[in-house]
């Protein structure tokens, strides 16, 4: 049904032309899932982008693209429009910029019924209900007269689907749809498109930079590398015999809830010794030692901790009525105790709104808690002044989520990380400091000409470095990462991962590891707890919570992992 022949997309730049695909061809048949797979910026959305005519104005596109054969490129745009939305429709990768935050979510779908389908404002709200139901959205009324700001990000991707399926598109696209939500979400959320899939007929092409994603839904698979397609093959096929090494890489480097390895392969592995290996030999690199993971645990554990939290809770009072008044109170954090040994990762493991992050922050004070005790080194964190608390964040840092928002963008690099120098006057100098944070920025896998560069400059992964440097300049003792690796491609969250560790046993340092994803904590911690609805409901080894999980909670976590 869908055919793309000899496709190029180069882009206009100062320095001349920059060719983003570089002459793919594929083709799509009806009713079937094709998967394209690749990191970012190996072409997967400039391809759709340009499948549904949405490029910029400066992109130069040659090729052939046709629907049934309607040859897409020759169409005027009044047609395109007809098409667009219709027949052929995309749900794009982060719904909170693709949804306009100042209409209501039922207003954004009705739009497109009345727009192709000629309904009445009526008939198109009752469609679009119906829509909702479909796609297991709770409170079908109230989330249509909601706000996007006012969903979670599952529901939010969940009206840009009806959106999508508002008008039975023939062939949908979905761009990194799963990205950077909750792995039960992401489960929920490909359930769901395979169902509406079947039930409607349509041809879907998914878009993601993780095959273990991409194997549960997908028929086919595309794999993309720096603008063209490297392999191509049945699920199956590329996974028992994959011929690139690029291809084996992206398989390699994702964490594995069976393997247990000290570090992950990673793509330049694959890429230095081409495909003289298998996944299997190249993970074997990395395994522990006999004996090895055991003596770690008896030396870590033979300290005192280095962090005791004792009876910590967070509590929001809900409030309601002319004089807002709080008649109950929402348990963020409920009575959470645990210890942090030095050189110790603790991973923290739940679905997004579980109180993973507000926990962190309480331990930090950057939220006042409102019972429990932070004892850091002997010192109650919670009994400290303002000026003592700023003295200690010297000793303990936090690596935030997103770290495009958590850098300042009028700063540049090397300014973001001269402030916290100064603030604790580390070295005698600006000089000095500057010398050290050029040294900082190597070990992170920076180069020192990015001293002067902007954050909008880089890429996620070397601005999660950034962040990384940042909390490292201190030279602490304890950091929180809190979802630090969610939203990157999965060969750069191999990379940031083994640079945590080897910073861990450089540097001496503890962590307190958050995420959603299991299969990640499983793979850094040393001890993991599992956290729902502000409390801790599992703690132990990883091996033996993801062996014998007690709590039909973990139970759904592990499930949901993609193999």
């Amino acid at each position: 049904m869908l055919k793309v022949d000899d496709l190029h997309i180069k882009f206009k730049t100062q320095n001349g032309f920059f060719e983003a695909v570089k002459g793919i061809s594929f083709q799509l048949n009806k009713g079937e899932t094709l998967g394209i797979v690749g990191e970012s910026g190996s072409g997967k959305s400039i391809t759709s982008l340009a499948v549904m005519r949405l490029l910029d104005k400066n992109a130069d596109v040659s090729g052939n693209v046709s629907l049934n054969d309607q040859v897409i490129f020759s169409l005027s745009e009044y047609d395109m429009q007809q098409i667009r939305g219709n027949r052929m429709a995309m749900i794009f990768q982060e719904p909170m910029t693709s949804l306009n935050p100042v209409l209501t979510c039922g207003f954004q779908v009705t739009e497109a019924i009345i727009t192709h389908l000629n309904k009445t404002k009526a008939e198109a709200r009752d469609a679009a209900l119906s829509l909702f139901k479909e796609v297991q959205l709770p409170r079908p009324e109230a989330i249509f007269d909601s706000y996007p700001h006012q969903l979670s990000g599952g529901q939010k991707q969940r009206v840009m689907i009806a959106m999508a399926l508002s008008c039975n598109p023939e062939l949908l696209i979905a761009d990194e749809p799963t990205t950077a939500l909750d792995v039960t979400v992401q489960k929920n959320i490909i359930e769901l498109l395979l169902k509406l899939k079947a039930e409607r007929g349509m041809s879907l092409i998914f878009i993601s930079h993780d095959l273990g994603v991409i194997r549960q839904i997908a028929d086919r698979v595309l794999v993309m590398y720096k603008g063209e397609v490297i392999e191509q093959a049945p699920i199956q096929q590329l996974f028992d015999e994959p011929k690139q090494a690029y291809t084996k890489g992206l398989l390699a480097c994702r964490p594995s809830p069976h393997r247990l390895l000290k570090k992950l392969p990673t793509v330049a592995d694959f890429l230095e010794v081409g495909n003289e290996l298998c996944v299997n030999s190249m993970c074997g690199r990395y395994a522990y030692e006999p004996g090895e993971l055991q003596a770690r645990r008896q030396q870590l554990y033979s300290n005192e901790p280095i962090l005791k939290v004792e009876g910590l809770s967070k509590w929001y009072p809900v409030k309601s009525g002319i004089f807002g008044t709080a008649h109950e109170v929402v348990k963020a954090v409920d009575d959470v105790s645990f210890e942090v040994y030095p050189g110790e990762t603790l991973g923290l493991v739940g679905e997004s709104g579980c109180g993973k992050s507000t926990l962190g922050r309480s331990i930090l004070k950057l939220i006042q808690p409102t019972h429990g005790r932070v004892h850091f080194e002997g010192a109650n964190l919670c009994k400290l002044s303002a000026a003592e608390m700023r003295r200690m964040r010297r000793d303990i840092q936090i690596i935030f989520q997103d770290p495009y928002s958590s850098l300042n963008p009028r700063l540049t690099v090397g300014q973001a990380l001269l402030e916290p120098l100064q603030v604790h006057a580390l070295y005698n100098d600006d000089a000095t400091r500057r010398k050290k944070i050029k040294e900082v920025l190597e070990r992170v896998g920076l180069l020192p000409e990015h001293f002067n560069r902007y954050p909008h400059e880089f890429s996620g992964g070397q601005r999660q470095r950034i962040v990384i440097a940042r909390a490292l300049v201190l030279q602490p003792k304890f950091i929180i990462c809190d979802e630090s690796v969610s939203a990157l491609d999965v060969s750069v969250q191999a990379q940031v991962l083994n640079l945590l560790r080897d910073l861990q046993e450089e540097f001496k340092l503890s962590y307190v590891f958050i995420s959603h994803d299991l299969a990640v904590i499983k793979h850094i911690s040393d001890r993991m707890m599992v956290m729902n609805k502000g409390r801790i409901v599992e703690q132990g080894f990883p091996e033996e919570i993801y062996n014998n999980p007690k709590e039909e909670y973990t139970r759904s976590l592990i499930s949901a992992i993609p193999d």
